[in-house]
């Protein structure tokens, strides 16, 4: 009987797993699937280039602004009854997004969608922490990582060959099927959570002022590129909205004895730490992301389909280093993972500042491996170290919170980069235009080749020199993202080892740690 207990417990764990990865894979997927069709939806809506970018923008800013909610959401509605609401919500949504037939209601529907999948992630890695024991933590994070991290790796490519093979509308679609399987699992094998926090009542004010500032800062950050920065009156007012929300969110929060985010959770050092380096995390990950597309695309005139499927091995090192950090971490001490997962994302992108336009797809293949693997042995020990110590209680709070920075991290860094592309490439060209003129040997040299005295000859040369302008400045970006991998590393000695139980050692017994009473 016991045995018979234990073996339907494990197929229940096993179940709700698959369940909350199916969750968790659907929403991030849907943060970067949709960028590739952009183009075509863009001649089926009427819409311009400019108009086009809030059908990203609305999602983002959406999920970004309800994330932080979903500590106060659970407490009020019950885990089970929201998790069920957010998928069925996500699913209804999607299937919206697939029929819209105007870019009004497209932004609409994708708003709309953004709110129902904020609450996924957080939920998803609350559940696993809860059902899985502290000694097999490290497990649940791997497993929860998987669906974090090749979301948005596995994104571009699936868009890419949804819209190649079928239509623009079928990347919101294919939610279809695995949003049904979620919902089932969720209503037949999630129970409801025996130690719910107590619901308490909403602090609107905090709410309000934390919504306007991550509201303002998402929009700052995704409209700022295009419309030249602070010289637009539209970034001027987001990035005054940005300060303020943030000035008055602090201010109140300090002044409240009930703020909407419990302060209690920044008095657990790990936890503050783990924030930091999510944030760190995601900005390397989907910076770089943001950069190698464009590269394969532009520099190397790789076709969508091609470019994803070169950065596919990014997701199977990723893959392959979360299933390995899963067991490590019972015998290693997580700081050590953390520490190395930072050094190997660093080396791949060293490697990288050594590319050219016409590097071998075998480069990039293993260049993408390497940190594939490097952020995978920094999701997993650095989720388990950031909760060890947070208690139960304040959980989905906290991984709210923890999600909200590592996409606010990938925002910052995917802004940041582009705004250095562009700044670079046009600091490198003018270099090099300096010294292509005809009293070099060079170019005397390579003048009938190029055929410099015709303007198609001119022509050919001035884009050469754009392209390697091009180049540098992307080298110059993995340099800086490779710098910040290695300062997130002295960051790691401020962790601190989860305390055991007093009277008790523990004893390796092959994969499965058990206590032992003291001697």
């Amino acid at each position: 009987m016991a045995s018979s207990a234990a073996d339907s417990s494990i197929m229940n764990r096993g179940m709700i797993t698959v369940t909350v990865m199916l969750a968790t894979l659907m929403q991030a997927l849907d943060t970067t699937i949709a960028n590739v069709a952009l183009p075509y939806m863009q001649g089926s809506l009427s819409a311009t280039s400019d108009q086009i970018n809030w059908v990203l923008t609305s999602y983002i800013v959406a999920a970004a602004i309800v994330t932080p909610a979903t500590g106060w959401l659970e407490a009020r509605l019950g885990r089970k009854p929201l998790f069920l609401t957010a998928v069925i919500g996500f699913i209804v949504t999607s299937m919206l997004c697939g029929a819209a037939v105007s870019l009004g209601q497209m932004v609409v529907f994708r708003l709309l969608q953004g709110i129902f999948g904020a609450p996924l992630v957080p939920l998803s890695q609350s559940v696993l922490l809860d059902v899985y024991p502290p000694e097999r933590q490290g497990q649940a994070t791997a497993i929860f990582g998987l669906g974090v991290m090749l979301g948005p790796i596995l994104g571009p490519t699936l868009g890419g060959w949804l819209t190649d093979s079928y239509s623009w509308r079928w990347v919101f679609y294919v939610n279809l099927p695995v949003g049904l399987l979620c919902a089932l699992g969720i209503l037949l094998f999630l129970g409801r959570r025996t130690d719910r926090p107590l619901a308490r009542r909403l602090d609107w004010l905090g709410f309000a002022s934390l919504s306007l500032g991550i509201g303002a800062l998402q929009l700052f950050l995704d409209r700022g590129e295009r419309l030249d920065w602070l010289s637009s009156p539209e970034i001027q007012l987001e990035a005054a909205l940005f300060v303020l929300g943030f000035y008055l969110f602090t201010v109140h929060s300090l002044s409240m004895a009930d703020p909407f985010i419990d302060l209690a959770l920044f008095r657990d050092r790990n936890f503050v730490v783990g924030v930091i380096l999510i944030f760190i995390v995601g900005v390397v990950l989907l910076a770089t992301l943001s950069m190698l597309t464009p590269y394969l695309e532009k520099l190397m005139n790789y076709p969508v389909l091609t470019a994803g499927l070169v950065l596919a091995p990014r997701g199977v090192g990723t893959m392959v280093a979360m299933l390995l950090v899963g067991q490590l971490i019972r015998h290693i001490d997580g700081r050590i993972l953390i520490a190395t997962g930072f050094g190997l994302t660093a080396l791949s992108l060293y490697f990288m500042t050594g590319f050219t336009p016409d590097v071998s797809q075998g480069t990039l293949v293993r260049t993408g491996l390497l940190q594939g693997f490097g952020l995978g042995f920094v999701f997993v020990p650095l989720g388990t170290v950031a909760f060890g110590t947070l208690p139960s209680t304040l959980r989905t709070q906290g991984t709210g919170l923890f999600n909200l920075m590592r996409n606010i991290g990938a925002s910052i860094g995917i802004s940041l980069m582009s705004y250095l592309l562009v700044r670079n490439s046009a600091t490198a060209q003018a270099e090099l235009v300096e010294h292509i003129t005809p009293y070099r040997q060079v170019i005397r040299d390579h003048a009938q080749h190029f055929g410099l005295a015709t303007v198609q000859g001119r022509a050919a040369l001035a884009q050469l020199v754009s392209a390697q302008a091009e180049a540098v400045a992307f080298i110059d970006n993995f340099k800086l993202m490779m710098f910040v991998s290695l300062l997130a590393i002295p960051l790691v000695i401020l962790i601190q080892r989860p305390p055991r139980a007093p009277g008790k050692r523990v004893r390796q017994e092959g994969f499965w740690k058990r206590e032992m009473p003291e001697a």
